[in-house]
Parts: C-alpha cells; structure tokens; sequence
C-alpha cells in the first residue's frame, strides 16, 4: 500500500464535510462488520461500550494507545449501508458519517467529517488518511501504517484544497 493523501470537501445541507472513499474486495457485510463491531474496530481505531439500538455509546480511541471515553449519539444506522454520528458537546463536537455500496464483489466505502472550518482539514485529513489505511491492512492482515508517515506529511495536501464554490 502506498500513502497518499485521499480526502476531498463536499459541501452538504448541514455544513463542509472532508470525505474519503475506500473499496474493498468484500461484501457489504463484512465491511459493515469492521465498521460496527467493537471488537473488530480494536484492530484500527478503538473500541465502544454500550448498545448502539439505544441511540448512544461511550467510544474511545486506542490505536496510539488508550484514549479517553467519549459520549456518542448514533443520529442515524441503517444497517450495513449507513451510519451518521456525533461525538463531543454542541457546537465543538464531531459528526462523522459511513455510507456502504455493494457492486461487482467489491463494497465502496465513503466516509466524511464535518469541519466547523476548512483549517481543521490539515490536521484531520491525514487523521482519516491513516485510520482508514489501518482499516484496510488490518482487514487484509497487512502491517499496520505507521503515523509518520502521514503528519505532518499529508497536511500540506489538506491546506491546499480548494472549498467547493470559493474563488481564490
């Protein structure tokens, strides 16, 4: 696997969102499966307690160790196609969605996060970057990418891109 930079903006109703896409040579299900079950999200980005139905879980982020316990409302899931969640109080918190799309053997995975500013892209670009490239040596049980390799590397790329409808 080569690193590269990979997320792109797309502007939504509710705000600016950084969006990275993913394929992999699997079903839907599977796919979903490493998005959705704690513990097989262990092996790239962390873990979550609690029962998702509810409508709320705690997360916590363990792939460069272990992190703190956040409170996460799931907005929506709709299983294994698409799930949008926010972290975080109001305002400062984060939302994150995952869209699925099976085709042709393989599954198209699209995920983005929602930026209060596209400042925030050059920090949370190679973030998603690396995470997602985890997800998938993890799921082909290739070596785990090392951060290095992405910050502060890649955020030049993210300081670069262009807002969607903004003239330089």
């Amino acid at each position: 696997m080569t690193a590269k930079p990979t997320g792109h903006y797309v502007l939504k109703d509710d705000g600016l969102y950084l969006q990275f896409d993913r394929l992999f040579y699997a079903p839907i299900e599977d796919v979903w499966f490493s998005l959705t079950n704690p513990t097989a999200m262990r092996a790239w980005i962390g873990t979550y307690t609690g029962s998702p139905a509810t409508g709320g879980v705690r997360f916590r982020m363990e792939a460069e160790g272990e992190g703190e316990w956040q409170n996460v409302s799931i907005l929506e899931c709709a299983p294994p196609h698409r799930f949008t969640a926010d972290s975080g109080p109001g305002s400062t918190g984060i939302r994150v969605f995952c869209h699925l799309v099976e085709g042709g053997g393989m599954t198209t995975l699209t995920l983005g996060q929602r930026l209060r500013d596209a400042s925030e892209a050059a920090d949370m670009g190679p973030g998603w970057d690396y995470y997602l490239d985890r997800l998938a040596a993890s799921r082909s049980g290739a070596a785990l990418p090392s951060w290095e390799t992405y910050h502060p590397a890649f955020s030049s790329h993210y300081r670069e891109l262009s807002v969607p409808g903004r003239v330089h």
